[in-house]
């Protein structure tokens, strides 16, 4: 997979701003998918006292949710853990992971924001923008913005709202449990977006790409189907 490095990788806070600003006008908010044949889901852990970062991408068949393909990245850590840059400090590892694979999914799920981010610029977007890959960020935790109150149902949703812009959904994935906050990361919208969160989540709360890099990045490779195990 090709990647378009368009920046150096900041160290501050102040640095990663000022990118974000820069590359957030960019961030389309309309569909621009091709046919899905292949969903990927990404996370990212932490060893050696949080010093590496373990990037793991997972590559499933679209729409059987089926692991086609896996791959994991170690990269030094070298942005510290502050709300609003998580792309800073994992994105990184998650292009290495991203260059390992052979099949170049269609559309990828984050474990993160995508415009609903104080500067437009979450994980989703700029993952997104560095690969050209419609990108949707799909995060268990609020960052900004407010909503009306959720129906207890599955396929609920409502608007989240930041300075009297709608920037994602909070969305109930399941009848009964919390629910997951949806936005656009890059070419594509946010119904969209909503569409294809549920159609990969199945019986649990989030998406089964999700699942699956979350299993791979905390290295429990003893869930991966046997055909596809091997050292990682």
């Amino acid at each position: 997979m090709k990647i378009n490095q368009r920046h150096d990788w900041p160290l501050t806070a102040e640095e990663a701003i000022i990118i974000q600003q820069q590359l957030a006008s960019e961030v389309i908010t309309s569909d621009q998918l091709t046919t899905v044949q292949y969903v990927a889901g990404v996370d990212v852990g932490f060893t050696e006292s949080g010093s590496i970062t373990r990037a793991a991408v997972a590559v499933l068949s679209f729409s059987d949710l089926q692991l086609q393909e896996y791959a994991i990245a170690y990269r030094p850590t070298t942005f510290p853990y502050v709300p609003g840059f998580l792309s800073f400090r994992e994105v990184p590892a998650v292009i290495e992971a991203l260059e390992k694979l052979s099949i170049t999914p269609n559309l990828i799920l984050c474990d993160g924001q995508g415009i609903a981010h104080p500067r437009r610029f979450g994980i989703a977007c700029h993952l997104g923008l560095l690969t050209d890959i419609p990108a949707i960020g799909v995060a268990k935790s609020l960052l900004v913005g407010k909503h009306a109150e959720l129906p207890d149902q599955r396929e609920a949703w409502q608007p989240l709202v930041y300075r009297n812009q709608t920037v994602g959904a909070v969305l109930r994935t399941r009848t009964g449990v919390k629910p997951v906050y949806v936005s656009s990361g890059h070419k594509i919208s946010l119904a969209t977006a909503i569409d294809y969160v549920l159609r990969c989540t199945t019986k649990y709360r989030l998406p089964e790409t999700t699942r699956w890099a979350d299993k791979l990045a905390s290295n429990r490779g003893s869930i991966l189907p046997e055909n596809l195990k091997s050292e990682i």
